[in-house]
Parts: C-alpha cells; structure tokens; sequence
C-alpha cells in the first residue's frame, strides 16, 4: 500500500519513526511534512495528506498533531476519507474492521512509542468487516454528496 504520512511540529519525532516503521512494514511511504519542528499550522499538514486519500493518490495516511483531534476534524473534511482518532490497540483495529478507517490520527503527547507502533501495526494488517459495516459505509459515503444540503446563507453577520 501507499501510506501518507504527515504530521504537526508537535508530532515531527513521531513522524520519522512511523515512517521508518511503514516502510519496514513493506509499504511505500510518502512524507508530506513538515521538514524539521519549526512551529507550524496542523491544518495544513492535515489536509495534504487527507486529500492525498480522497484523490486516491495514496491508500491510506497516518496524520500526527499533540492530541490527535485537530488532525482528525480536518482529515474528515474531504471527499471519501473516513478518519480516525485512535487511542489504542482496540480502536486501532475497530476503526478499519467496522469503519473502513483510511486515515489514522495520531496523539504525539499522550501515546507511547511502543503503543504507538503496535497500533500502526495492527491498523495497516486489519481489513474491513463489510457485510453489515459496508452498508453503514455507503450511508457515510452518502453525506458527502451536495445535492440535498440547502445554499449557503452568505449574508455578513453585522
């Protein structure tokens, strides 16, 4: 598989290690940033490697910020990506059984080294259920659409 990785200046030592970790896991990686810890915006980090998924230019990604949740709410704004905050061994692998996760989110301040590894491991081996999920699935897949929300109010707000 195609893994993307990318991270915020607080999950950039995390990064390097998933990275090297995916690779030898036998996947092909794609390091979408940042470079080095210098401070920057999650949001933009985020949403390259969701988009990177919901173009299918990548399977999956792993998205790394302090807490997990800012990466999770931008990942979850494109198109096909269902993304997942994981926190542990059970959510890892519930999220791609149950939930066809293709984009893990990741703490960097409030995983260990060893759980964090273990939990990549078992999300990259872990395939999804369908059955009963995939039709849950389709009915995510089916908010995506447009063609039923109501247009957007763009009166200012005085």
């Amino acid at each position: 598989m195609k893994i993307v990785v990318a991270s915020d200046h607080r999950g950039f030592q995390v990064k390097g290690r998933i990275l090297a970790q995916v690779a030898e896991l036998g996947h092909e990686t794609i390091d979408m940033g940042p470079v080095n810890a210098d401070i920057v915006d999650y949001p933009d980090f985020g949403a390259q490697g969701a988009r990177a998924v919901s173009d299918n230019e990548a399977d999956r990604a792993i998205l790394i910020c302090g807490s997990g949740i800012g990466m999770s709410i931008v990942a979850n704004k494109f198109p096909r990506v269902r993304a997942a905050l994981c926190h542990d061994e059970l959510t890892a692998e519930m999220s791609r059984r149950h939930n066809d996760a293709n984009v893990l989110c990741l703490s960097a301040d409030l995983l260990g080294e060893r759980l964090t590894s273990r939990m990549i491991e078992i999300w990259l081996g872990t395939e999804f259920e369908g059955g009963r999920h995939a039709r849950r699935i389709g009915k995510i897949a089916d908010l995506e659409t447009p063609d039923d929300l109501p247009a957007a109010d763009c009166t200012p707000c005085s």
